[in-house]
């Protein structure tokens, strides 16, 4: 029987990502017929099925809160890229793109993951448990990069329009960055306990015992397999994206829900991960993943498009409108009040969801 790092190597999690590369390749800035387009459909999903199980070999093998930290990362890596890739088209559309993509994700991960996670968890197991210092410290981090770059352009002054001036958007992109790397500091080195899963009597689990990690060869194999994966996840949706929006604008919706499809999307392998976590009873891992990709999603994104609007033409709007403030607010009070007593029921995943739903129906009808 074939094991180790060759058994991998033939397996279909790794065969997918290369085929989704091959195909990305092939059919890059073209126009797609149906058939291929539903060819497309599948190999994305395989993919995000083949990223999922990649990112949960490299973080066994590199343990918790790391693995986490590697998923979160990759799929905004690959994301930032896509949002400069498609500004650097130009158009009117471009001018909001990082702000919806930015905000986009943030609801996606703080609501979404979040709430079916601790839905998941508590139904499970009777009740989701976490460490509310180190939930508490990314929902900070998050809450404020959220507010300096999302919220604050819609008030100022120094340029017009919900947008930052030059110096502004500098100051932004910085404290973006020396946040994120504040956390990331906190997360790996300082006070990496607080990030570990705990048991219900509020003990860190400090390994897992069902299974034993991979070998460093193997490891390396899924991380390589889980940058191709994300590669093709990303490149794959923007592919089918023209039919999802000839598809949004038959049924008479709002353009903005592109936008959330395709961050749905991208955002799916995490989803799956943290599902899978809630399941097993680790629902910190659950939490880091959603956090940490919300916050990597501000603090690789902001950064990355203010580098870019040096030399990419038009405006660069950031500020979000009334209703997505109101909700963005909503949001972080709701999850503080979750977050405090490091416990939670049912009620406080119902509660997420239906932030989550308010903010699917608002993309539908503004």
């Amino acid at each position: 029987m074939v094991t180790g790092p060759r058994a991998l190597l033939v397996h279909w999690t790794t065969a997918t990502p290369v085929i989704a590369v091959v195909l990305l390749a092939l059919t890059w800035g073209r126009s797609l017929p149906g058939a291929v387009v539903a060819l497309l459909t599948i190999v994305l999903a395989a993919s995000v099925l083949a990223a999922v199980h990649h990112a949960e070999v490299v973080a066994h093998r590199v343990g918790e809160p790391f693995g986490s930290l590697v998923l979160a990362i990759a799929v905004t890596v690959i994301e930032v890229a896509l949002i400069v890739t498609l500004m650097a088209d130009g158009g009117d559309k471009s001018a909001t793109l990082a702000r919806d993509t930015v905000f986009a994700a943030v609801m996606i991960t703080c609501n979404g993951v979040v709430g079916i996670s601790l839905l998941v968890a508590s139904l499970r197991h009777g009740i989701a448990v976490f460490n509310p210092e180190g939930t508490g410290a990314a929902l900070a981090t998050v809450a404020t990069l959220a507010t300096l770059s999302l919220v604050l352009p819609t008030f100022t002054t120094s340029a017009p329009g919900p947008e930052f001036s030059t110096v502004q958007l500098t100051f932004a992109a910085l404290s973006s960055l020396v946040l994120y790397g504040l956390f990331i500091a906190t997360l790996t080195v300082r006070h990496r306990d607080y990030f570990l899963p705990i048991t219900r009597q509020g003990e860190v689990i400090t390994a897992e015992e069902h299974a034993h990690a991979p070998s460093s060869r193997t490891a390396l194999i899924s991380l390589g397999m889980l940058c191709l994966a994300l590669i093709g996840v990303v490149g794959l949706a923007k592919a089918v994206s023209p039919t999802i929006e000839d598809g949004v604008a038959a049924a008479g919706l709002h353009h903005a829900v592109v936008g959330v499809i395709i961050a749905l999307l991208v955002l799916l392998p995490e989803t799956i991960a943290a599902v899978r976590s809630a399941r097993r009873d680790r629902v910190q891992t659950s939490l880091n993943l959603a956090l940490g990709a919300a916050m990597a999603s501000i603090g690789l994104t902001i950064p990355a498009v203010a580098l870019a609007s040096v030399w990419l033409s038009g405006p660069l709007v950031l500020g979000l409108g009334s209703v997505h403030m109101v909700l963005l607010a909503l949001t972080v009070v709701v999850a503080s009040l979750t977050v405090v007593p490091g416990r939670a029921t049912p009620l406080q995943g119902g509660v997420h969801l239906v932030l989550f739903a308010a903010y699917l129906e608002l993309a539908v009808n503004p």
